[in-house]
């Protein structure tokens, strides 16, 4: 029987403790990880080879983990958990409308880091593989249109628009669940996102970076509206 590929983690951290821990908790549990000091190191390993999760801590010396992540989601959509010792709620926003999967805070809790990564990972991987009865299916978001069975979305011109595993899962919702309105609770469950804090907004700014995306004016969206009071809703 041919065993089940282990999952590649990157883990890019400029404290050596922290990541030497968090390499070896994550090898011990199966996972194949390797290790990278800044983003320098960081861009260097992705020559080599694409692994399925990044870990990638915001305070680092030379170029910082958020332009470490915004070089990142220009070329790669692999899911990415930040790691921050900051407890200003900005860095999270600004990692999340960068593209960021999930974060979490310093110090880390390793039973609670294995379960965010399996968490991302399962939404990668729903991604790829989740299957429509139709397989032909396409559904309109403004000019773009969703490719149902090649987890795609092109734009207008036919070429594919860059998504996250996260937003890619929350197209396929609205997709599956065109004229009914959902709160962010629904969204978040639907989407196999984990609970989010009441202050934490994630949902909106999921949301809003997919507007950037399929909608002509952004700040004032029609594909998908804003029922206020309530949630979301599209078509």
């Amino acid at each position: 029987m041919t065993d089940t590929p282990k999952a590649r983690i990157l883990v890019c951290d400029d404290e050596q403790h922290l990541r030497e821990m968090v390499c070896e908790y994550l090898e011990a549990r199966g996972f194949a990880v390797t290790q990278a000091s800044d983003a320098a190191a960081l861009h260097k390993e992705l020559k080599r080879a694409l692994p399925d999760l990044i870990l990638l801590d915001v305070t680092m010396p030379g170029q910082d983990g958020l332009t470490a992540l915004r070089t990142l989601r220009a070329q790669f959509q692999t899911p990415v958990i930040m790691l921050t010792a900051s407890a200003d709620v900005i860095d999270r926003v600004v990692g999340l409308e960068l593209g960021a999967d999930d974060y979490l805070g310093k110090p880390v809790d390793l039973r609670e880091l294995e379960a965010r990564i399996k968490a991302a990972l399962r939404r990668s991987d729903s991604s790829a593989a989740m299957v429509q009865a139709d397989p032909q299916s396409r559904v309109a978001f403004g000019t773009c249109q969703l490719d149902l069975a090649a987890k795609r979305l092109l734009g207008a011109n036919g070429q594919e628009v860059p998504m996250t595993a996260m937003e890619m899962r929350l197209l396929c919702v609205f997709a599956e669940n065109r004229g009914q309105v959902l709160n962010r609770d629904q969204l978040l469950e639907m989407a196999h996102e984990r609970s989010w804090e009441p202050f934490d907004r994630s949902i909106d700014l999921r949301i809003s970076r997919l507007r950037r995306k399929i909608e002509a004016n952004p700040s004032k969206p029609e594909v998908i509206r804003t029922v206020r009071g309530i949630g979301y809703i599209f078509g």
